[in-house]
């Protein structure tokens, strides 16, 4: 059996290796090879981080892919893609005597092709979403960087109008020329009455809805219509193809009609407003994607892999989220030998909330910076709030000097990084210096402040569900998890100034994401030994 096999190529290519390997090697790759002669689907977390040059699980899937006899695709990011091509696949393919084909691109090779596709997760997604037919279906499909599937499906199918599209729905429409600047008008008008956030992102509210409708009725546009066109006094006037996908999206009149507003639909509806220009985007996109993915998951088997995906062996709620049903679940164990961090968690600090908590941050992220000083390695501040992240960057800059930036690689590798969480999250690790200490000043539950937060919690309100449980601890947990990943290599310090950890009743759920750790209860020089030897 191709588990066999496998299992003896990998151990011997390992054995072969100089340096220290992935402890779950031989076991993730029988069950690929598994997966792939049965046809069953499977879910696999590493327990490693999936981006970057991090991923050392992935010679376990490529060498039951490069020594399956039939045709496969294999899903990754771009980044990814370039180190399989030129590094693993290589490596691999000297090693085992074999010379599949190896191709890389957005659609299949040829009806008879029969090697391995490489291809992206958003030409992917297009395809299986859309059901264009540039991939066949019931070919075994490996998807690499499950982490970012929830995220890349949702944009996926989100739209958005900005101001070219605007032009280009004016020359289309030269007839309704009138009525589209008007509508224009009205919306920047009402779009720059909502008070500033730091977010400058608006919900439409049902006035602002209705003046989209008095368009949709201005152009005679039916969302049912499969070809975007109407016919006019005999003309046939089409839509651009934007418009087209906006207005699919956009049913405000089943809303208007009960007298709801945009949570209560599928869809969210939201400007993005730039104040300084006087222009907003309009944007659409799916609450939930679930249902669109349960669609994608029966036209092939597939074997899912992602570094942290859930808490539990069973990923009972990343599955639900991504629209899963029963499937072969293992999660790996972390090395906590090497993979271990120091995790400094400070008692006394007052809750975020409270009037006394930046006063009392500052002061600590002073004394981590001062301990810290003489040590090698990148010290990376993550401060989600808008406003005090700047704020916190132009103090610390005018005591630290130059080595301090906000959200911009560091200059050398003593910097000191001030950052949010999506800055330092969508980076690869090799984009920065091996990290010494990682310093939280809150931990990274979604803020009810973001009006596209508030539209997916009142949904999951509205359907009865636990929100705080369902959508916001997860996607927090799955956040830190992917932002500590990098100290995990060095050993380094992870400062948690947040004290809900320690006071409410998540804590729990939360220290449990950071383990394997060491607690320590004070910060000197020496928790810094391994960065300074890096």
């Amino acid at each position: 059996m191709i588990e066999v096999e496998v299992h003896q190529q990998l151990r011997a290519f390992l054995r072969s290796q100089a340096e220290p390997y992935w402890p779950h090697h031989l076991t993730m790759g029988r069950l690929v090879a598994r997966a792939l002669r049965l046809g069953r689907s499977a879910l696999i977390q590493t327990g490693v981080p999936s981006v970057g040059f991090y991923g050392r699980h992935r010679l376990s899937y490529l060498m039951p892919i490069l020594m399956w006899s039939s045709p496969a695709i294999l899903v990754a990011p771009d980044s990814v893609q370039q180190r399989l091509q030129f590094v693993e696949i290589p490596q691999l393919q000297q090693w085992i005597g074999t010379h599949k084909t190896i191709r890389t691109g957005d659609r299949w090779p040829g009806e008879d092709f029969p090697g391995l596709l490489i291809i992206s997760p958003e030409s992917w997604l297009a395809d299986r979403l859309s059901d264009s037919g540039r991939l066949p279906r019931g070919v075994p499909t490996i998807l690499d960087c499950a982490d970012q599937l929830e995220q890349s499906a949702r944009q996926q199918l989100s739209f958005s109008l900005n101001e070219s599209d605007w032009n280009q729905l004016l020359l289309a429409r030269p007839d309704r020329a009138e009525t589209i600047r008007q509508v224009r008008v009205k919306l920047t008008h009402s779009l720059f009455q909502h008070p500033a956030n730091p977010y400058q992102c608006y919900l439409l509210d049902q006035t602002e809805q209705e003046i989209l409708q008095d368009l949709l009725n201005a152009l005679e546009f039916s969302p049912q219509t499969d070809s975007g066109s109407i016919s006019d006094r005999g003309k046939v006037l089409s839509l651009p193809d934007n418009w087209h996908l906006f207005w699919q999206q956009f049913h405000p009149h089943n809303a208007a009609q009960e007298g709801n507003s945009a949570i209560d639909r599928s869809s969210l509806l939201w400007a993005e407003v730039n104040r300084d220009r006087g222009q907003f985007t309009l944007s659409s996109g799916p609450i939930e994607v679930a249902s669109a993915l349960a669609n994608v998951w029966p036209q092939q088997p597939v074997v899912l892999i992602g570094g942290a995906l859930d808490l539990d062996s069973d990923a009972s709620i990343y599955r639900q989220k991504v629209g899963l049903g029963d499937l072969t679940c293992v999660k790996f164990s972390v090395d906590r030998q090497n993979e271990i961090i120091q995790l400094y968690l400070p008692e006394r600090i007052p809750m975020p909330n409270t009037p006394q908590f930046q006063g009392v941050l500052l002061e600590q992220l002073r004394q981590l910076l001062c301990i810290s000083a003489s040590a090698k390695g990148l010290t990376v501040i993550v401060v989600d709030d808008v406003p005090l992240k700047a704020r916190l960057g132009s103090i610390l800059a005018a005591e630290f000097g130059s080595r301090v930036q906000v959200e911009k690689p560091p200059e050398n590798d003593q910097g000191i990084l001030v950052t949010g969480w999506e800055y330092w999250c969508q980076h690869p690790p090799s984009f920065f210096p091996p990290p010494k200490l990682l310093a939280i000043a809150t931990l990274p539950i979604p803020s009810l402040e973001n009006p596209l937060v508030a539209g997916r919690v009142a949904y999951y309100k509205q359907n009865r569900q636990d929100w705080f449980r369902l959508y916001l601890l997860p996607t927090a947990l799955n956040t830190l998890q992917q932002a500590i990943a990098p100290l995990r290599q060095t050993q380094g310090v992870v400062a948690l100034l947040d004290n809900r950890t320690l006071h409410r009743t998540y804590g729990k759920e939360v220290l449990a994401a950071l383990s394997p750790y060491a607690r320590i209860d004070y910060l000197d020089i020496t928790c810094f030994g391994d960065a300074k030897n890096n």
